[in-house]
Formats: structure tokens, sequence, C-alpha cells
């Protein structure tokens, strides 16, 4: 496997020689939230998805845009992206080979944390006594917050790409996304918490804890796997990861083997994820024909 190489987006302003975007085959951009930036603090103590990501022959190159706790509905907002916009379809826009998308993460977890205090639609979590006789996890999840979450990121991942096709270079370039492996709510703070924030305050079990986790990111991984089905131009591709890495225990208070905190991978955790990439880069970046679309 040859790495990938990545990139800043400020490293754009001062390129030149063997090392610049404009020497690798394959040409990428991306954006996203920690997963594809940094996942802990200090930041020496992770890592991202890049550490174990390459292709298997030819050279390929990212621009990463992304920044730690990024919602997926900002990667479309003028004011808060606009350099990631300009690279795309902008003023500094290019012809890139795709775009690498970490995205749907936080939103989830900014989800999650809506208290017991709003309407059962605008919260993802039930409150004691509105607990169902619903199996594992879902027993404690609102069906109805969640078709709101899941209208919202539909709705912002077609804003997305619709934004992608307003430049003709890039119009209906693939779009890589990724799902997010089985997080275990534990108190492991700062940073956060964030899951264990959510099931202590709507007094969920905490032999159950693992259960709502799990149902929350299986009900995220199936919906990125539908708005990928769905998207009209069959642009949008979804690395499945689930499963991959040893979950923490809801007793564990610090590091575990592929856990870093509550929600972000160690650094062998985030090579094991990476490594899955290999595959759909090579079909979709196809080594011999670099440089075409």
């Amino acid at each position: 496997m040859m790495p990938i190489r990545v990139f800043r987006a400020d490293d754009l302003d001062n390129q030149s020689g063997n090392d610049s975007v404009s020497s690798y085959n394959i040409q990428l951009l991306a954006q996203g939230d920690s997963w594809f930036s940094i996942g802990a603090l200090p930041p020496w103590n992770t890592s991202n998805l890049f550490a174990g990501m390459g292709t298997s022959v030819t050279r390929a190159c990212v621009v990463n845009c992304a920044h730690p706790g990024r919602l997926l509905e900002l990667m479309t907002n003028t004011t808060w992206e606009p350099r990631f916009r300009a690279l795309l379809a902008g003023w500094q826009s290019q012809p890139w080979m795709g775009v690498l998308l970490s995205g749907g993460g936080n939103d989830l977890i900014q989800a999650v944390q809506q208290g017991p205090g709003f309407a059962q639609p605008d919260r993802l979590l039930l409150k004691k006594n509105e607990w169902t006789n619903a199996l594992g996890g879902d027993k404690y999840i609102s069906n109805e917050g969640w078709a709101k979450f899941a209208n919202h990121l539909t709705e912002v991942v077609a804003r997305f790409l619709s934004f992608r096709d307003t430049s003709p270079a890039n119009r209906g370039i693939p779009v890589v996304m990724h799902t997010y492996d089985l997080a275990t709510p534990r108190d492991v703070s700062p940073p956060g918490p964030w899951l264990y924030k959510a099931v202590t305050e709507f007094l969920i079990p905490e032999e159950d804890w693992k259960a709502v986790a799990i149902s929350l990111l299986a009900r995220l991984q199936n919906l990125l796997n539908h708005i990928a089905a769905t998207t009209p131009d069959k642009s949008l591709h979804v690395i499945n990861s689930q499963g991959t890495l040893i979950p923490a225990e809801t007793t564990d208070h610090g590091a575990t083997l592929d856990w870093e905190n509550e929600i972000h991978p160690t650094r062998a955790g985030f090579e094991k994820l990476g490594a899955l990439w290999l595959p759909t880069l090579d079909a979709l970046f196809d080594t011999s024909n670099a440089g075409h679309r």
C-alpha cells in the first residue's frame, strides 16, 4: 500500500517541487470532523483516519480542510467553511478526482445531548416514563426524534452534493463517507463527556449503555447507506467499518487498545479503520487511469 499524502489547506499557499499537490496522480479534497483531524487533547495522543489510508499503486494526496467538532451542516455553510467551498466550487477550485467526507458523527452526538427538557420529536432519547418494550437499546430511543434527525441529515447531504455540482469542474465527482465504529458511553474527560452525559441524564441503566450506543450508531450506519443508495447519480459511497475495533467497557476510565477516549479511536484504532478504505479508493480512482475521471 502507498500511504495517502495529507496536505493542509494552508499548504496550498506556498507549494513547489516534487511534493506539491500537482505532483500526485490522484488529487482529493477532504472535509470533516475530528475523525479526519484530531480526537484528543493534547492532539499527539491520537491520529485520524488518514493514518491507515492509502492506495495500492499510484501516488495519491488529499487536501484536508477538516476541523474537530465540525458538524456536517456547517460544512455546507459559506460563513463557516469559506476555504473548503472556494477549493471545491469557488475561486480556488480545480478538477478534483473526489471528495472524502467525514460527517454525521458529530451531528449525532449533538442530537443525543438534547436533554429531557426538549419535546420528544426534538431529542433522540426517551425519558424514563417514555421507555418502550422494544429490544436492546431501541427501548430508549425516540422514533419521532430519530425520524427528524434522519430527515435533517438527508437534507444536509443533498445540499452538500448540490453545492458540489455548482462547480463545472467537479460536478458529479465521487464523494466517500464512512460509518462510525461502536463507541461506548463512559466517564472519560476531558474532552467530553458526550454519550456518557446523555445516558446518565436520561437515567438509563449502566448495563444498557452499550446497547443504546450500538442502536444509535447502527441507525446512523443504515441511514448513511440509505442516503448513498438513493442518491440519484450514485456518486455517494460509504465505507462500512462497524465491528472493526475492540469496544471499550463502561468501566474503563482511560485509553483502551482501540479507543483513546469515549468517541475517538487511538492511533492504532484509526490505522485499522483507515486501512478499510483501500478497496474503495482503488475501485473509484482506478490507478491505471490516474488523473482521469
